[in-house]
């Protein structure tokens, strides 16, 4: 089976969005491998580059689009080109996402005089800021899914498989604005299935837990590499004790890809996360 667990995408055209990513990129890469034309997405071109690049040295078809998925007419032009370049995309992978710091408390917990003191509590939350982390992650996923849903209209096998994250379970503390953008991206997972179920389009979700990435390594790790506080208290989570390896979220992937092994399944968000949604911390 190799990388594809069985699941062969010959034929298919897959987006993916994010691609130029730590994540999105072995997803890029990994559909390759299983024979899908691969449309590597990412504001980033370098990185998208990078990616495609990797996936033609291996032998398979990758192509990079400079896109932005927060302005419709980037993606109009990006799926312009796919079309014309790969076909009518059958895959869709809504990757783009992330947090940004100013959406975000420097504490966990609020206490007495915070307000005064010199930290950033809730009530100093970036208007901005929170704005663009819901339309990175909202918005970046229903933007796409307009626009490159329409190839999947009337043929048989297409898929679109959303990013959500674990934390759109249970919000993590400190991040408020990235976790209720991920909740959203679940509930948007579960109300796609059901818009284009008569259609045949199948729309499900993964949820990683924690994954080393370049967004979050500086939470996770000093600068030395040693683990930072909320490192610990993370693993503490977790009940298998350690972070995911990226290609753990390979199986799952293509499981959910599958139409012969998952052709029944629609609308669900699964995680990826060693236990941590599951654990009451008891």
């Amino acid at each position: 089976m190799g990388l594809s667990f069985g699941t062969d995408l010959t034929g298919k055209v897959a987006v993916v969005t994010g691609a130029g990513g730590v994540l999105c990129g072995m997803f890029a890469k990994t559909l390759a491998e299983a024979g899908a034309k691969v449309a590597v997405l990412d504001l980033n071109e370098e990185a998208a580059q990078k990616v495609a690049d990797e996936i033609t040295a291996a032998g398979n078809i990758g192509k990079a689009y400079k896109t932005n998925v927060l302005e419709k007419e980037s993606l109009e032009q990006t799926h312009e080109k796919v079309l014309a370049e790969l076909g009518p995309c059958d895959i869709l992978v809504n990757g783009a996402g992330g947090n940004n710091a100013r959406a975000q408390t420097q504490k966990e917990y609020f206490e007495i005089g915070d307000i005064e003191a010199d930290t950033v509590s809730f009530f100093d939350l970036d208007q901005n800021g929170v704005q663009f982390v819901f339309n990175l992650n909202f918005i970046g996923t229903l933007l796409p899914t307009q626009i490159f849903a329409k190839d999947m209209i009337g043929r048989e096998g297409c898929n679109i498989l959303n990013v959500s994250s674990m934390n759109a379970f249970t919000p993590l503390t400190k991040i408020p604005a990235y976790s209720g953008a991920k909740a959203a991206v679940s509930n948007f997972t579960q109300w796609l299935a059901v818009h284009f179920s008569k259609v045949g389009i199948r729309v499900n979700a993964m949820a990683p837990g924690f994954f080393v990435t370049n967004q979050n390594q500086k939470l996770l790790f000093n600068d030395d590499g040693t683990p930072t506080p909320r490192t610990e208290k993370i693993l503490a989570a977790t009940p298998m004790g350690r972070f995911g390896k990226a290609e753990e979220l390979n199986g799952t992937l293509l499981y959910l890809l599958n139409n012969d092994a998952a052709g029944f399944v629609t609308g669900v968000v699964i995680p990826i996360d060693g236990g941590f949604s599951a654990y009451s911390g008891v």
